[in-house]
C-alpha cells in the first residue's frame, strides 16, 4: 500500500511519455538519424528545467519530503573518459533498441510486446555489472 502513490505516478508518467511520442520507435530513430526536432526539444527542455532546478535548490536549500538537506556532491573530472565510455554505450544501445531503460515498462504496457526482449538484456546487463563490480575500474 505504500508503494501505490510510486504506481499511480508511474503510469501517469508513461501515459505521458507515450501520448507525447517520447517512447516511440521511429522518433528515437529519426532523432538518430538528424530527420527531426522532436527529440531534442524535449531533451533540451529536460536540460533546462535540471538546470533551474539545481539552481533553486541551491539557492534555496531545498529539502527533501524527509526534510534532509538535499546536496550534490561535484563529480571527479579527472574520470571523465567513464562517463564518455558510459554515454557512449548508453546511446548505442539507445539507437539499436530504439529504447532507454526508463520507458521499457511503458513500452510493454503500450502492448508492444517485443520490448520485453529490451528488458531480459537490461536485466542481464544490470546482472552482469553487479557481478563484474569488483574487477572494474571505478
Amino acid at each position: 500500500m505504500q508503494y501505490l502513490k510510486h504506481l499511480i505516478f508511474g503510469t501517469i508518467f508513461g501515459f505521458i511519455l507515450i501520448r507525447a511520442e517520447v517512447i516511440s520507435w521511429f522518433r528515437i530513430q529519426e532523432m538518430f538519424r538528424f530527420q527531426d526536432f522532436h527529440m531534442y526539444g524535449i531533451i533540451g527542455s529536460a536540460i533546462l528545467i535540471g538546470m533551474i532546478s539545481i539552481v533553486i535548490i541551491k539557492k534555496f536549500n531545498v529539502k527533501d519530503f524527509y526534510r534532509r538537506p538535499i546536496t550534490i556532491d561535484p563529480k571527479d573530472s579527472s574520470q571523465m573518459y567513464r562517463y564518455t565510455i558510459g554515454g557512449l554505450l548508453f546511446g548505442f544501445g539507445w539507437a539499436l533498441t530504439g529504447a532507454c531503460p526508463g520507458p521499457i515498462f511503458a513500452l510493454l504496457g503500450s502492448g508492444l510486446s517485443v520490448f520485453a526482449v529490451i528488458l531480459l538484456s537490461a536485466l542481464a546487463g544490470t546482472y552482469a555489472y553487479g557481478y563484474f563490480q569488483k574487477r572494474l575500474p571505478h
